[in-house]
């Protein structure tokens, strides 16, 4: 019964329609009239990459006063709910897209091999990857359709397709390529997509396309009625229309993988190894025809695969054995990392290839909540059961491996933390956005060098196993991995650079006891109703302050002067100095009075700097009697357990502890405070 469910769900489901259109068959002629129609269908692959990147659609953002960045929501990964999506990445991702436009429009870079250069762990793969996935989801669509030919052999009944998935516009011959784009083009204005024939067929359809002619003396017109044209989807699974290449030993390498070889069992059949239909067309060259191809470590190639590659890029063309050049269409895109990169600018011989290359540099992020983003997708609640990930534990991580990256600011008076916080979107006094852009000038290889995401995700993963006992897991239990793990990382050879790295672990740690220090702090002082009263109470004072009043003592009824030491002991946590204090204290009155204007009544939450600065006089005044050092002695009386366990169901439901981790922090945080970091008095 269950079984004829799901049968029944998965029917219920399938698109038979969408099925018949991506197998659709059909005779020359007819695919004519479906170029008439759509003449997008005959687009290259360049313009067809493209197209997939903008069919999900972008948006235009300021990065700051007259900068602004374009987003394309392609690289959110679409098509696997976010798995391979790119985070920070929009500059160097857009200086991609520009290549691919310039390339669809015939500008040159169509020319060139596209080369993703950056650091080991960079998602230059990843990149790829989304490029070869989007194409094979675009070939799906109506909107990405592409067809390819084949011959039909009338005594089988066989059709033998194009082993290259070549446009069928190419039998057209050279001499009526132009009057026929113009009979198709005829229906469609200047503005839209015009066709072009460019490109010769392939040895295989050369041979049978010469066959036909022969078959009906030269009647090209009779020829074409053997010709079968069907529509394909590109796979790189299937080996249609995407291939990877990734370099072997030396030793084992051949030529042939990219361009294809003989077939010595079919020789015997046909007579001759020229015999197109001896040969197998499926280099991954051949069978990236009309797509895109990518090569792994591309500066690893052998020099004898760099001719093939330099024929393909400059004229797209590429040389069988045995055969005449043959036309390819074909997006190639490669990516390498810094040490390899290096070895070709020094190399004299590798000028050629310098030459026909766009290098886009694929950094890593710099940008700490970009950072976070990574590994959020990998260690969140729905992946990782059974194991609670106490907060900040991915962000330390995260901050750590952007210190790496960062280099030291020329400003003495800023920090790597404090630029690193620039960096993220967050103000500093005395620093503007034209600082930060300054900042980022200044740099010469920043992002380039540091530690890999890769390197942070399996230490989370060591964390999240090494500790069986323990529910939760947190920051210190992952820094600890990170420090560890130096010892023996294999691409980290110097000891001043991991020295580096342990003082940037240092760093982390001592602004990781601020941020919980911090969280605790707001813990204690989250009273609502404390709050309330202590806010009206600073509010009734700063009011007769400035309008030279006096304030009823609500106990005695009594009009007295207002509490100057009340004030002040407010104001001093956010750093006002006393001569600063009257116009702090206007500037409240001056805001409270707008509010009042506009008919809405003031909350000190919408003022940043007065929350802060009453919950940080809450705390002061509450953490006496919940005596949080307590906890570090064992000695808690049943009174000050209650308080504690109200500010540890606080940590719990405002910034998403756990029990466990909960627990954890207030203990490590009374430590602090039993050590003398924070003066209880």
């Amino acid at each position: 019964m269950k079984g004829q469910q799901i049968i029944s769900l998965v029917a219920q489901q399938q698109d038979l329609d969408q099925f018949r259109k991506k197998n659709w068959e059909g005779t020359f002629q007819e695919y004519l009239d479906l170029v008439a129609e759509n003449p997008k269908v005959t687009r290259n692959a360049f313009q067809r990459l493209y197209d997939m990147i903008i069919s999900h659609g972008y948006e235009t953002y300021e990065v700051s006063r007259g900068e602004k960045r374009v987003h394309y929501h392609f690289f959110d990964d679409p098509f696997d709910n976010g798995h391979d999506a790119v985070f920070g990445l929009d500059e160097h991702l857009e200086s991609l897209v520009n290549a691919f436009k310039s390339a669809a429009r015939g500008y040159g870079i169509e020319k060139r091999v596209l080369l993703l250069h950056g650091p080991v762990g960079s998602s230059k793969s990843t990149i790829a990857r989304l490029l070869k996935k989007g194409l094979e989801k675009y070939s799906e669509t109506d909107e990405g359709a592409l067809y390819t030919l084949g011959w039909l052999d009338e005594e089988s009944g066989e059709v033998h397709w194009c082993p290259m998935n070549e446009e069928p516009l190419h039998i057209i011959p050279h001499r009526f390529r132009k009057q026929v784009a113009a009979e198709l083009n005829a229906a469609h204005g200047a503005d839209d997509f015009q066709v072009t024939i460019h490109g010769d067929l392939d040895p295989f359809c050369r041979f049978m396309y010469h066959e036909r002619l022969r078959k009906y003396n030269g009647d090209w017109t009779r020829a074409v009625q053997d010709v079968r044209v069907k529509r394909i989807v590109l796979s790189e699974q299937d080996r249609v229309g995407i291939g990877t290449f990734q370099p072997k030993d030396e030793k084992n390498q051949d030529s042939t993988e990219l361009t294809g070889d003989i077939n010595y069992r079919k020789i015997a059949e046909f007579g001759s190894d020229s015999d197109p239909r001896a040969f197998n067309f499926d280099g991954e060259f051949n069978i990236a025809n009309r797509g895109l191809i990518e090569f792994i470590e591309v500066l690893k190639l052998d020099v004898a695969f760099l001719y093939d590659l330099l024929g393909a890029s400059q004229e797209h063309k590429v040389k069988p054995k045995k055969f005449a050049q043959t036309d390819i269409d074909e997006v190639i895109i490669g990516h390498t990392n810094e040490p390899e990169y290096r070895r070709l600018q020094n190399n004299e011989f590798m000028e050629a290839l310098r030459d026909r290359t766009v290098k886009i540099d694929i950094p890593y992020v710099t940008r700490l909540s970009d950072e976070i983003k990574i590994y959020e997708k990998d260690f969140n609640p729905e992946r990782v059961k059974g194991k609670h990930i106490a907060p900040h534990t991915v962000e330390m991580a995260a901050m750590w491996a952007v210190l790496t990256r960062l280099e030291e600011p020329k400003n003495a008076g800023l920090t790597l933390l404090q630029k690193l916080k620039l960096y993220d979107g967050k103000s500093l006094p005395g620093f503007t956005e034209e600082n930060v852009k300054e900042l980022k000038a200044e740099t010469k290889n920043e992002g380039m060098q540091g530690i890999s995401p890769r390197y942070i995700q399996d230490k989370i993963s060591n964390a999240l196993v090494a500790h069986p006992e323990a529910r939760s897991i947190n920051p210190f239990m992952v820094m600890n991995e990170l420090e560890a793990g130096l010892r023996h990382h294999s691409l980290i050879t110097s000891e001043e650079t991991k020295q580096r790295y342990r003082e940037l672990l240092g760093v982390v740690k001592e602004e990781y006891e601020n941020i919980v220090k911090n969280e605790v702090q707001r813990a204690i002082a989250a009273d609502e109703d404390a709050l309330k009263r202590l806010c009206a109470n600073y509010i009734d004072n700063i009011k007769a302050y400035t309008q030279r009043e006096k304030v009823k003592n609500k106990f005695t009824g009594e009009y007295e002067q207002p509490d100057e030491r009340l004030m002040r002991s407010i104001e001093e946590k956010i750093d006002i100095p006393e001569s600063r204090k009257d116009d702090f204290r206007r500037e409240i009155m001056n805001y409270i009075g707008a509010l009042s204007i506009d008919g809405k009544s003031f909350d000190y939450k919408t003022n940043e700097r007065l929350y802060k600065a009453l919950q940080l006089k809450l705390f002061e005044d509450q953490k006496d009697s919940i005596k949080l050092t307590s906890l570090v002695s064992n000695v808690v009386d049943q009174e000050t357990q209650a308080k504690i366990d109200v500010v540890k169901a606080r940590m719990i439901r405002d910034y998403g502890y756990d029990e466990e981790s909960a627990t954890d922090v207030l203990n490590f945080v009374a430590s602090i405070f039993a050590r003398g970091d924070t003066k209880e008095d």
